[in-house]
């Protein structure tokens, strides 16, 4: 049975460890990443916008909304750069990095040792979130065990498909999460899983919703980074000084209250208190 992870402070250490070694493995390699935006006078950033606090479409201005649309324009403004924001998804998102689609990712995407492995991050996380299923209230379903042999919707290239798996689910992997969330209305799975900071709300204040409820505890929670291309060490180091300056000032605590994203991550408090008192 996959076990949830360890908490915040177990893991940073393995973070920052993995975040040495891919330094040292592209040390061979030009950060070009960090100049390209400075002489442009312009960052591409990816991010998703399938719903929630996190990043959607506002239906009356059409225009980006949630904290990661903040994130990427404060890190512009910091870094004295326009922001052009770039919607992906979790299908694409590893692909538009890797193309150089975008110059980063900061779109839901959990830091994990594969990925780690396999992409550049910057070594600071700016939150934790882990994933939950939404389901019918009068579902039989209590714990993630019970989706055994049971079809599950969710995205691909989701970190939650690997525990899903090993739970014994029968997945049904989307392009969206909008998509996924569709299906299970359309009673095509018995549970759709996304992060928890999509399904809470939806099951908490939304009315086409109200016969839905959210499983606990939440599914394997991580670190959320933002993504760069492997070797981009100049680019990690400026990025990582402006997320520890959000956690020193308490920015990302006020940002997580103005786009009502609950439960409140006590991550965000731990790391604030940590890098106010060591003035980061």
């Amino acid at each position: 049975m996959p076990s949830t992870r360890s908490p915040l402070a177990r893991i940073l250490p393995l973070m920052i460890g993995a975040t040495v070694t891919l330094g040292a493995s592209f040390a061979a390699q030009v950060d070009a990443t960090l100049d390209k935006i400075e002489q442009r006078h312009r960052v591409v950033v990816g991010v998703l916008l399938s719903g929630g606090p996190f990043g959607s479409i506002d239906p009356t201005t059409q225009k980006p909304e949630g904290l990661n649309v903040d994130l990427a324009e404060d890190v512009g403004r910091q870094l004295g750069a326009e922001v052009e924001l770039v919607s992906v998804l979790p299908a694409n998102r590893v692909q538009f990095l890797q193309q150089g689609k975008v110059d980063l990712l900061i779109a839901n995407m959990e830091w994990t040792a594969e990925r780690g492995q396999q992409l550049g991050f910057v070594p600071t996380p700016f939150y934790r979130v882990g994933g939950t299923a939404a389901l019918l209230k009068d579902s039989k379903i209590t714990r993630w065990e019970d989706l055994k042999g049971q079809p599950v919707c969710t995205s691909q290239g989701s970190s939650y498909v690997k525990p899903l798996t090993e739970f014994g689910a029968e997945l049904k992997a989307f392009k969206s999460s909008s998509e996924s969330l569709l299906a299970l209305r359309g009673n095509n799975c018995v549970a759709a899983v996304h992060d928890a900071t999509l399904i809470n709300p939806l099951v908490a204040d939304s009315p086409e919703w109200q016969n839905y409820r959210a499983l606990s505890p939440e599914l394997n929670p991580a670190p959320s980074v933002i993504w760069t291309r492997p070797g981009e060490t100049d680019t990690q180091a400026k990025l990582d000084a402006i997320v520890k300056g959000w956690h020193r000032t308490g920015w990302l605590i006020d940002a997580e209250k103005r786009h009502h994203i609950t439960p409140a991550s006590p991550a965000l408090v731990e790391l604030h208190d940590k890098f106010q008192a060591a003035g980061a």
